[in-house]
């Protein structure tokens, strides 16, 4: 880019000999084609320095490289590595969004599992598991109780809220994501707990 400049400035030169110019443009365009000129009398330090060649890896190379290990690579260049994501305090509006997810893969699991019990014992196996494992009292109960209330309850409510931010996006300000995360959370945590005692 520097040549093509310095060639459009010495046309402009040439065309304009009989033009009157103004004697500082006149002496800045001479110094800028001067010094973008190259001559072969003054070398500079920059000409001196050698090129730095490209790398170019070999397929040999390029599946070595594949195969070292990424912790061992950026521990060589001795550079700090981007914390992970664990270091981080995660607000509570995505928590409560990673929990509707997570909520959601339980009870399609739950569901599937339901599913096999029923399709490997037969006609009537899941009812069956379900009222022995509700019969047995205590602990056992109560946390089966509330290992499908709350995923259930937790996940339903979550998509009743966002049907609600779909038809009011008014209430998508950061404080009311806010208070509707802790709301979902204590209602489905209060409502399972509901659910076991019933």
């Amino acid at each position: 880019m520097l040549r093509t400049t310095s060639s459009t400035m010495a046309k402009f030169a040439r065309r304009g000999a009989n033009m009157p110019i103004i004697p500082s443009l006149q002496n800045t365009i001479d110094t800028f084609i001067s010094a973008a000129t190259p001559s072969s009398s003054s070398s500079s330090p920059r000409d001196s320095t050698p090129l730095r060649q490209m790398t170019v890896l070999s397929k040999e190379s390029a599946s070595e490289f594949k195969k070292s290990n990424y912790t061992t690579r950026m521990a060589a260049t001795r550079r700090p590595v981007s914390p992970h994501v664990t270091i981080y305090s995660f607000p509570i509006c995505a928590m409560s969004s990673i929990t509707t997810r997570v909520t959601g893969m339980c009870l399609s699991i739950g569901a599937l599992g339901l599913g096999f019990v029923e399709i490997v014992g037969g006609n009537g196996a899941a009812l069956d598991l379900m009222s022995a494992i509700g019969s047995s009292g205590g602990v056992v109960a109560a946390g089966a109780k509330f290992s499908v209330a709350f995923p259930f309850l937790y996940h339903y409510l979550g998509g009743m809220r966002h049907l609600v931010w779909d038809n009011s996006p008014e209430m998508l300000t950061n404080v009311d994501v806010e208070k509707a995360s802790y709301v979902l959370i204590g209602t489905s945590v209060l409502l399972s707990g509901v659910a076991v005692i019933v």
